[in-house]
């Protein structure tokens, strides 16, 4: 039998609040958090604008010599899961620590650390490269420094799957629970690479908007949308096993009722074109929460801003829902917080919690016509204010990974 999994806690670091209060209070009031670029300049760059974090402190949130010993994606995952931790009411002293584990992954982990150790590298020889290179450079250092922070000691691990890792993550944290390999799991995706080599990258893969308008650039399933927006931040989550959660009578926020994780083995960037990997992923997310796709009231989609996932994403909820696609509302909470790559389930799983407890969809802002072949409720002008009993977010992945959750109202 697989045991129950519920939400107990939620922590945010996003560019519209760095907490889970001020984040939700900027999706209700559609801010956008995209802005001109403030970490390098831009002048020879033909992207201007990226989602960045803005007011972040690390020593305000976390010990300030742990800090130094991590880059910023990593303040970010340990500044969010400390907020989960300390709001889902957990002690660990009171608590099997090896029953106690994480799985947070970061897409790319620390690009800012490769330039800048590369760079004493060509100016002043390898000798001068920081010892901490490697430490600070690689992605599952996000999930080993929240486990050191909190003194969780059971599974400790971190799914890299590009946009689909903070999904993966939060769905293998919920198979560890399910099958009885830990009763609490830290979880969820962390990202920080707006940075030289990043804004590069992506924009010869001709992959980000060159638009310059903020309110304009993230336009998910719009028929002008060209490219989504760089972002950062995290999103980490508590699951904890329902028996476990009762018994020290936690707040649950919602229940996690279904995962499914597919691989399209078609293209290294682009997804399937007949959107059938990321269909079974939710068909298989749908089959394990036992329900129909006719319940499933709304959608957080992947929803990038680019032409190829929004079309094939379309494609892939049809295939999925049938008949029923035309009722259910769609929405990307990247058109406020642009793409957070690494981080993007994290902070969109949230979104679908806070969702379900107030009844509130948000919009699609900055999009306002849809491309022809997007032909779903995507919230485009309005909020939809509606009671939500089941939720499905999708994250899509460069090499073909699909990932699903299912999240429901929580019933006794």
């Amino acid at each position: 039998m697989k045991r129950r999994v519920v939400v107990t806690g939620l922590g945010a670091i996003t560019p519209i609040g760095n907490s889970v209060e001020e984040f939700w209070n900027g999706i209700k009031g559609g801010k956008v958090g995209i802005g001109e670029i403030t970490r390098f300049d831009t002048t020879d760059y033909k992207v201007k604008l990226a989602a960045e974090v803005k007011d972040f402190v690390a020593k305000e949130r976390m010990d300030f010599k742990a800090a130094k010993r991590m880059e910023l994606f990593s303040q970010y995952a340990v500044a969010a899961a400390k907020e989960a931790y300390e709001g889902a009411g957990l002690e660990i002293e009171k608590e099997d620590a090896f029953r106690a584990g994480v799985i947070v992954g970061s897409g790319i982990g620390s690009l800012q650390t490769v330039e800048r150790e590369y760079e004493k590298i060509l100016t002043k020889g390898p000798s001068r490269v920081n010892p901490l290179m490697v430490p600070l450079m690689i992605s599952n250092m996000a999930a080993g420094n929240i486990s050191i922070q909190l003194g969780f000691k059971g599974k400790c691990t971190n799914v890299v799957t590009a946009c689909a890792s903070g999904t993966n993550c939060i769905g293998d944290a919920f198979r560890a629970i399910q099958y009885g390999d830990a009763d609490i799991m830290v979880a969820g995706g962390t990202e920080s690479c707006i940075c030289p080599t990043g804004v590069a990258g992506f924009t010869s893969l001709t992959a980000l908007s060159t638009s310059q308008d903020p309110k304009r650039a993230s336009i998910p399933f719009d028929k002008d949308r060209n490219g989504f927006v760089l972002g950062e931040g995290a999103g980490v989550v508590i699951l904890e096993e329902l028996e476990h959660a009762k018994a020290r009578c936690a707040k649950i926020y919602a229940e996690l009722a279904g995962y499914g994780a597919t691989g399209d083995a078609y293209h290294i960037t682009s997804p399937a074109e007949d959107g059938s990997g990321a269909a079974k992923a939710m068909s298989l997310a749908i089959e394990e929460g036992q329900i129909q796709p006719s319940q499933v009231d709304y959608i957080n989609a992947h929803g990038t801003s680019t032409h190829h996932n929004d079309l094939f994403e379309t494609r892939a909820i049809k295939i999925a829902l049938g008949e029923a696609a035309k009722d259910v509302v769609v929405n990307s909470t990247k058109s406020m917080i642009g793409h957070l790559l690494g981080a993007a389930g994290g902070v969109e799983f949230i979104t679908c919690v806070k969702t379900i407890q107030e009844g509130f969809i948000h919009q699609t802002v900055g999009s306002e016509v849809a491309d022809e072949e997007c032909d779903l409720n995507y919230a485009i002008g309005a909020p939809v204010l509606k009671d939500v009993n089941y939720v499905l977010t999708n994250s899509l992945g460069f090499g073909g990974h699909n990932a699903t959750l299912l999240v429901k109202k929580y019933e006794d």
